[in-house]
């Protein structure tokens, strides 16, 4: 591993002078360049799975039942893993703004090894564990084995997926986001085309369904290593596998392990009271998530900036700059939720019949997207404080206070299941409890000066 960078400790003052108009402009140039290409990026990944319902949706419920087991699944099994992109960004960034560019691929390359190998672990998960993973889930019997057909095949793409998160954390934190724009784009289309072909085309069903994302899928883990190789060999970064650094890597990256598991557990507990209300429910959830999944990487996009724009300001010892743009991008963040919850509810009539022709799904759909659009503004503010947290290395606090929300989020859905409430009282209150929760917590650490800390690695 190269020679660390002294880190700096934090010494900027709590409140810092507002930011000139031309600084404020100069502040929002910097977030659109990153977050409009992330944005376009960032909305192809949740469509991979938008598509699969459309279509899938087409050819019943109980496939689309299944498809929802599944497809929470394996998000859950790949996205416990987005330490890979997310800690990579932050760490990739602090050594852009020190100025060891080279350091920077290197650390990156160890995320990139550590990401195939534990691919591999999760691919077996997958494919060996379906039919008790399934079980777990209590899927109908009319759901369960179009649920186990996915989850085996779409298994085989997890490798791919990781080491896509682990790359595209090397770029963003090079504050390139339209690389991933372009792989994204021409990855949607490829998973579009290839899952019309072969569950129309080839009538193959779910399966095919399954096999269409897959290809595609391994596709952008071609080309983005393609992209990353071609940088460390232009800076003379080593692609060899460095155990002392993968080590370095996973370590790094277990807080937001943490903090990702009591997220995902948040999700399978929505998931499993939704598929115990019956196939009706499941089927309305798994279309709503999928819509609320869609907006979140939408908002990622300046939670993505934030990661970037803030490491790269504490790398270079700009605590106040970190703080300014910190201010300015929690603006953005609660305005696009505005305008996402006008969408969502305007648009109602034009999308929910795209997933299904169910006359009771609709119903219920219809409903239970009310809900998702009045948590729009409270999630744009708590994708960008979480992306500002994990932009100056804070994972250790968001670790710490995760678990608390689970809690909190266990505690209010087991109330709306005692009281016999329904889907759309398990949207309005226990995922409206968990995105109050968080907020706060999160709200309440950015306030303080304890995560700004500055220098090229953090070493607190």
């Amino acid at each position: 591993m190269p020679s660390s960078v002294p880190a700096k400790p934090p010494s900027t003052p709590r409140r810092t002078p507002a930011p000139a108009p031309n600084g404020r402009r100069a502040q929002d140039r910097d977030i659109l360049r990153l977050a409009i290409p992330a944005f376009f990026a960032l909305v192809a990944e949740p469509l991979f799975v938008l598509v699969d319902s459309a279509i899938v949706g087409r050819l019943g419920t109980p496939q689309l039942a299944g498809l929802g087991v599944a497809g929470a699944m394996l998000t859950t099994l790949v996205n416990l893993c987005v330490f890979l992109a997310y800690a990579t960004t932050a760490a990739v960034a602090r050594l852009l703004g020190a100025g060891d560019v080279r350091a920077a691929i290197r650390q990156g390359m160890d995320g990139v090894w550590l990401a195939a190998l534990l691919g591999v672990l999760l691919l077996g998960v997958g494919v060996l564990g379906a039919p008790w993973i399934v079980a777990a889930f209590g899927a109908s019997d009319t759901a369960a084995p179009h649920a186990q057909t996915y989850l085996r095949i779409g298994s085989l793409g997890i490798p791919a997926m990781l080491i896509v998160l682990a790359a595209t954390g090397i770029l963003r934190g090079l504050q390139d986001t339209r690389t991933p724009l372009v792989v994204a784009v021409l990855g949607f289309g490829a998973n579009l085309v290839l899952n019309v072909v072969f569950v129309y085309g080839l009538h193959w069903g779910i399966a095919g369904s399954a096999w269409g994302t897959v290809i595609a899928q391994n596709a952008m883990a071609f080309a983005y290593l393609a992209t990353v190789v071609r940088g460390a060999r232009r800076q003379g970064a080593s692609l060899r596998p460095d155990l002392p650094g993968i080590r370095a890597s996973a370590s790094a990256g277990a807080p937001l392990f943490v903090r990702t598991v009591s997220l995902r557990a948040i999700l399978i507990a929505a998931t499993v009271a939704a598929t115990h209300m019956g196939d009706t429910s499941i089927a309305t959830h798994q279309v709503a998530w999928q819509i609320w999944t869609f907006l979140a990487f939408a908002m990622d996009a300046l939670a993505i900036a934030a990661q970037a724009i803030v490491g790269r300001a504490l790398g270079a010892g700009d605590a106040a700059g970190a703080r300014t743009a910190t201010r300015r991008m929690l603006v953005w963040g609660v305005w696009t939720g505005v305008l996402f919850a006008v969408v969502v509810i305007a648009a109602r009539p034009l999308y929910i019949p795209l997933f299904t022709s169910d006359s009771a799904v609709r119903h219920l759909l219809a409903g239970t997207l009310i809900a998702v659009a009045v948590l729009q503004p409270l999630a744009g503010a708590v994708f960008v404080l979480d992306g500002v947290l994990i932009g100056a290395g804070d994972g250790r606090y968001l670790a710490l206070t995760m678990p608390i929300v689970l809690a909190g989020f266990c505690a209010v859905l087991g109330t709306v299941l005692a009281l016999g409430g329904g889907l759309i009282a398990l949207w309005w209150w226990a995922i409206g409890t968990f995105m109050l929760i968080r907020v706060v917590l999160l709200g309440l650490r950015a306030y303080g000066d304890a995560w700004l800390v500055t220098g090229g690695r953090r070493r607190s």
